[in-house]
Formats: structure tokens, sequence, C-alpha cells
């Protein structure tokens, strides 16, 4: 037969109710207590019915990641993953269960978090930028139900986020460049509505213009996340009558596209051109020659979120709009180091 709360009682001496109180964690037990109970819990392998426990607290002990997901998407995205598995190290360390949420579209996020929310099936949520929305973000807002938002949201809220600073990184990355004595720097990127493309192309060209030199428009070209768009972009570049001397390639994908386009056109990297890209996911390593990097460790973003979170659990007057995880340079043989004191952090 399996143990009862009962049986704990009895062997601790101790009422029922003083064993209930040491489960559900009431403050009024003293920790001689407490501590003696849960022995006599751990001697007997007595594990509380979690439900049960959870429901007497007030509390479901599970937190909610949602997303928007599609076939390929640990290709096309694996921030997603890193930040998922960043999260899900805290989350697990203080106990809770971690549930991920994939939706194919905005609308159908929305969906999920109305129900986990009017279900109270969960104490607080985590959304990727992916799934984030207006009509959410008014949810969330309008519930006051616990969450982090990761990636800012593309219009004025007043929802929890934090987000890491690409225009800190596009600027990294060009003074970088310029250290080394690259001067026509191109930028080749996403589509001109994504919001990370927008704002590292914003430090680049600031940067630039910092350290006294012009960019082309025809200089910065907008695609698609792929290989097959980073060679497109890079062969229009090629074409004209100025050819860069390095480039900015958004992903890593653009990045293989872009080195196929410039050994199909007979140059050398880095003496020719350099290319320098963002996250050092293993295929920076493997394209050749490997390439220099500017990296965000998105994994401990994700223990971010997911700390911050819980702090906003604890305490729901808690707000928190910032930028977190600051770039790092890894330098290596895609760029010429010139530089006697190159920009690494």
């Amino acid at each position: 037969m399996s143990v009862t709360i009962k049986d704990v009682a009895r062997m601790a001496g101790v009422s029922t109710a003083t064993v209930s109180k040491v489960i559900n964690e009431k403050p009024s037990i003293s920790e001689a207590t407490r501590q003696h109970v849960l022995h006599v819990m751990e001697q007997l392998s007595y594990h509380p019915n979690a439900q049960a426990s959870n429901f007497a607290k007030k509390r479901s002990e599970n937190i909610v990641f949602i997303a928007v997901t599609e076939a390929h998407t640990a290709f096309s995205n694996p921030h997603m993953f890193e930040i998922l598995c960043g999260a899900q190290k805290k989350i697990r360390e203080k106990k809770y269960n971690f549930s991920f949420i994939g939706s194919p579209t905005k609308e159908l996020a929305f969906k999920e978090a109305e129900y986990i929310i009017g279900r109270k099936a969960a104490d607080g949520i985590l959304i990727h930028g992916s799934a984030t929305s207006r009509p959410l973000a008014s949810l969330l807002v309008n519930t006051e139900f616990p969450h982090i938002i990761i990636g800012r949201p593309f219009f004025p809220t007043t929802t929890c986020w934090i987000d890491i600073n690409n225009y800190v990184s596009g600027e990294m990355a060009t003074k970088y460049l310029n250290s080394c004595g690259y001067t026509k720097i191109a930028f080749i990127g996403g589509p001109e509505t994504d919001e990370i493309s927008r704002h590292r192309l914003k430090g680049f060209v600031s940067t630039m213009h910092k350290n006294g030199f012009s960019v082309s428009n025809s200089f910065m070209k907008y695609g698609t996340y792929s290989r097959n768009s980073g060679f497109a972009m890079m062969k229009e570049l090629l074409r004209g009558n100025c050819l860069p001397d390095a480039v900015i390639c958004e992903n890593n994908q653009i990045a293989l596209g872009a080195t196929d386009a410039i050994r199909k056109h007979g140059m050398k990297i880095p003496n020719d051109i350099g290319v320098i890209t963002f996250d050092d996911y293993p295929l920076s390593q493997f394209i050749d020659p490997p390439l220099t990097v500017v990296d965000i460790d998105v994994n401990e973003m994700g223990h971010l979120a997911a700390t911050l979170l819980l702090k906003k659990i604890k305490n729901p007057a808690f707000q928190i709009q910032s930028f977190a995880s600051l770039p790092s340079l890894i330098v290596r043989s895609s760029t010429r180091n010139t530089s006697p004191n190159p920009l690494v952090t």
C-alpha cells in the first residue's frame, strides 16, 4: 500500500494538519518541526499529491513558454531553442514544471495564452518574440498575468520584456572592421521590416558616419534569412562599379551564401573582402574560412528571462523593460586583423 499523510503524521508524532502545513510551506511551523517532518517523509518515501498541494497553495507550479514554430524552425531560428534551454534550466532549479507550446501563427499563440490565463493553467508565461502581437500584449496587461516577453515588442506597450541590444551588435561589428582597415563596408540582412536587421543596420550606419566613412544605399541589401538570399545579395553587390572591401552578414545562412558568391567571383577572404556575421553557431566555424562573429549568449538570455519571471510571480508589481546580454566578439580568419588592440569584449 502507498504511504499516506496519516502514516507520516503517526511516525513523526504530529497531527496531519502539521504535516499538511509543512507540505504547503506554511510559515506557522517551526524550522525544527519542519525538518523533522521532511526527514520522516524522506524515510517513508512519501511524495505528496502535487495537484492537491498546488490547489491548496492556489498555484499550478507550471510555467509555459509560447512561440510560433513551423517546419525546420530549429534551423531557421536556432536562437529560440538556446533561449528555451536557458529558461528551462532556471525553472527546473526552482522545481517548477516547464511546458513548451509551439503555435503555427500569432493568432493561435494568442488563443493558447488566453486559454492558459483563463484556466489558471500556469503561474507565468514566457513569450518568444515570434509570438508577440498587440492582442496578446493587451491580454497580458489587462489580466496582469505574470509574463516576460523575450524580444522588445514592435509597438508601444506596458508589458514586461527583455531584449538584446542589436544596435550595439551592429556597432561592434563595424568598429572591429574599421579597426582592421576596412572602410567600404556593405550590410546584407533579412527583410527590411525585421526589427533585428533594422537595429543592427542602424548601429552599422551610425558607426560608419562617426568614424568618417560614408555608406552608399547600394551597399545595404535586404532579403531573407537563407543561403540563396545571401548568395543573391552578395552577387548583386559584386556586380557594382564600386566593390565593398568587407561585408556584414545578418546570420550564418546569409554568410554561407555570401562566401559562395565571393569565391565564385574569384575574390579571396579576408584579403580582398572581409566577412563578419552574428551568432556563433557551428555553421560559422565550418564555413571556409571560419567566420569572425559578434556573438550573443542567448542561453543566458533565456536564463535571465526565467529569473525575472519568477521574480514577477512573487511580486506582481515588478516591472521590467530592459536590454540585456551584451555581445562579445570572436575573431577568426574571415577578417584580416591589422589592429593591435582588437575590440573584443
